[in-house]
């Protein structure tokens, strides 16, 4: 019995982790939108991308998420003309970082939206084990 009122708090326990990873990665995205090469013509701050896996808890019989790896976005940088810039080659571009700053708030807002669902189911299993000890004290 302990077993199934566990299971919901496991694999909500792990959602909130993932979740709570996959929002600092899209906020270093965020911080780093506008971070260029500190040398001419050097890369700039490359996106941060996220990958779960599913993992089974044996011990439970549930499958839980873990993040299975954060990785760099291939897509190319962003190129502007300012030759000004310290970090411009010596035809005046700088290269950009390939941040897209309305995708990140759009996967932002989606990661705090399962934090808060998952966050919701550890509330409800709490109560169904307070409401199932409170019923096991009156009838024993």
């Amino acid at each position: 019995m302990a077993d199934m009122l566990l299971a919901p708090l496991k694999v909500a326990s792990s959602g909130l982790a993932a979740q709570s990873m996959r929002m600092l990665v899209a906020a270093q995205n965020i911080a780093n939108a506008n971070s260029t090469g500190e040398a001419p013509g050097a890369d700039p701050y490359r996106r941060k991308t996220i990958s779960f896996r599913a993992a089974l808890d044996r011990a439970l019989g549930v499958e839980t998420v873990q993040v299975a790896r954060i990785g760099h976005d291939p897509s190319p940088f962003r190129v502007e003309y300012a030759p000004g810039h310290p970090a411009a080659d010596e035809k005046g571009f700088v290269k950009k970082p390939n941040v897209n700053t309305l995708v990140e708030m759009a996967d932002l807002r989606d990661a705090n939206r399962m934090y808060q669902a998952n966050l919701q189911v550890v509330r409800q299993s709490r109560e169904i084990v307070s409401l199932t000890i409170d019923l096991l004290r009156t009838t024993g």
